[in-house]
């Protein structure tokens, strides 16, 4: 009895032996196994092998700035100047100036011409210009005038013939040197003028003869 009982536990052993290692076998076989993966996943949490697709950017492109022409300053080449009027009383002279225009399209010209006398070969005299001053044909405002082909503007000149302080005489000019407003540039006008007070010629700014900025002008030469 007792042989038998050994005899059946060596034979049940060698079963669970057999038995436990075909499982064994079988996990071995297992883990060498791979696996595909459809794609890498980048540390964005996009696989790599994806793609992507932007929208198009779109630039909105501003439209194109016009800028309003008009008549330009006249040009100094394209003025004519001329003593068209002058007059005294009381010691006090008052002379006009025009300013023709020759050029082919309308300009403007607006404010104070400057002024320089010059004696007889073209040498400067001394001259001393006051803008505006306290006479009534040169004490206007200044405004802008447009000229057309052929048509003029005009500025006041006004001054003192009579000697002040230790003046003998006053100097006289055979011509006089006008800077149209806003130039560099300037004209010669034949005028005799006689300023007192070391030269000093009071201007007004440019007007037309006719219109809302008309003045006066002195009678003619």
């Amino acid at each position: 009895m007792t042989k038998l009982t050994k005899g059946v536990r060596g034979i049940g052993l060698m079963a669970g032996l057999a038995i436990g290692g075909g499982a064994l076998g079988a996990c071995s076989s297992g883990s060498s196994s791979s696996s595909t993966t459809a794609g890498r996943t980048s540390t964005s949490g996009i696989p790599s092998n994806s793609s992507t697709t932007k929208a198009p950017s779109t630039t909105s492109t501003p439209a194109p700035s016009t800028t309003s022409t008009g008549p330009t300053r006249c040009a100094t080449a394209g003025l004519v100047g001329s003593i068209v009027g002058s007059s005294g009383a009381a010691g006090t002279i008052e002379t006009t100036v025009g300013l023709r225009s020759t050029a082919t399209t309308p300009c403007i010209l607006g404010g104070y011409p400057g002024l320089q006398m010059l004696g007889p070969g073209g040498a400067t005299l001394p001259t001393n210009v006051v803008r505006k001053g306290n006479y009534s044909f040169t004490s206007m405002a200044p405004t802008t005038v447009t000229l057309s082909s052929g048509q003029s503007a005009y500025f006041n000149i006004g001054y003192s013939d009579v000697p002040v302080g230790n003046e003998t005489s006053c100097p006289t000019s055979a011509s006089l040197e006008v800077t149209p407003p806003n130039a560099t540039d300037h004209l010669v006008v034949t005028a005799t003028l006689s300023p007192c007070g070391g030269g000093t010629l009071v201007v007004s700014p440019v007007f037309l003869a006719t219109g809302s900025n008309s003045q006066s002008t002195a009678s003619g030469a």
